[in-house]
């Protein structure tokens, strides 16, 4: 009787399993497809050439999202696995060996929503350099720059006005966002939730009613976007906020409820003129992020 041939496995290739990932992680072959730049067609053949090495489907497509299958789901964590082997045996022999602190800046609302991917894939390709993050008021970070105590640092520039020096990562409208199906714009006076003085937010909110004699009251503060979403969502008050932040239970209220428009107000960067190497690294990987943002619509 004859031995079965001992024939080799496939190999799985670790440029497939990061497009897989970044799959994944962005429910989106279009929106993966700009991070990994690559065409969505390419990326396409790409999950096509996974499925037929393992004989598996790994996601479950409809017209409308994509999620991973349970055979996806236990080959995430492989590839996870495979990924971060590649980085660190590759940075024994190419990264740059940079290494120090970076003290970083970040107003609450985009530390909350977009340090959070800076920080993982900057540790992915500079292991070596700890980020040392305050989360403050834009107001209180640009004394920080101003003092030498951030190396780097982003703000919330006012509706009006920019920082000297700073770059613009970002320009979009303020609107009013109240509770998807609320009433509270319809009180008199009006109720509505903003944070103290130095907000680039409140500045041109209350601008906007002074000029046009909307009688308000001020029913809620807070310094965080998750409180002032509690206020939103309990229909306790309106509140100014960056379409961008608008999530699906809440609406844009506008000259149709009676409400002025706000303006625009843009969020920019500020880099220490003696910025070191690792400083440089960390502001190119903001900038990436936040192109990826104006063209996806996605961070």
């Amino acid at each position: 009787m004859n031995a079965p041939l001992n024939h080799p496995l496939p190999l799985l290739d670790l440029d497939v399993l990061r497009t897989f990932v970044a799959i994944a992680e962005t429910g989106s072959f279009t929106t993966a497809a700009t991070a990994v730049y690559r065409t969505p067609s390419a990326v396409s053949m790409q999950i096509k050439k996974l499925e037929d090495i393992l004989g598996r489907s790994v996601f479950a497509r409809d017209a409308r999202s994509v999620s991973l299958t349970t055979d996806g789901e236990m080959l995430l964590g492989y590839a996870r696995r495979l990924l971060a082997i590649n980085r660190e045996a590759v940075s024994k022999f190419i990264v740059p060996d940079i290494v120090g602190v970076v003290r970083l800046g970040s107003p609450d609302d985009y530390g909350e929503r977009v340090l959070p991917h800076v920080l993982k894939r900057f540790a992915q390709s500079h292991p070596a350099i700890a980020v040392d993050v305050t989360i403050d008021q834009s107001i209180n970070l640009r004394r920080r720059m101003d003092d030498r105590a951030l190396d780097i640092t982003l703000l919330t520039n006012s509706y009006k006005a920019s920082a000297i020096g700073a770059e613009v990562l970002l320009t979009e409208p303020i609107v009013w966002a109240g509770a998807k199906g609320g009433c509270a714009h319809l009180r008199d006076p009006m109720p509505i939730s903003v944070w103290e003085e130095g907000c680039a937010w409140r500045a041109g909110a209350l601008e906007a009613l002074g000029r046009e004699g909307r009688n308000y009251r001020v029913a809620y503060m807070s310094a965080h976007t998750a409180g002032q979403r509690a206020a939103i969502m309990s229909d306790l008050a309106i509140a100014p906020l960056p379409r961008s932040f608008l999530g699906s239970d809440m609406v844009a209220l506008g000259a149709k409820d009676g409400l002025p428009e706000i303006g625009n107000y843009s969020l920019a960067m500020v880099v220490s003129p003696e910025a070191s190497a690792p400083v440089k690294s960390v502001a190119d990987h903001i900038r990436a992020t936040f192109e990826v943002f104006r063209e996806t619509g996605k961070f």
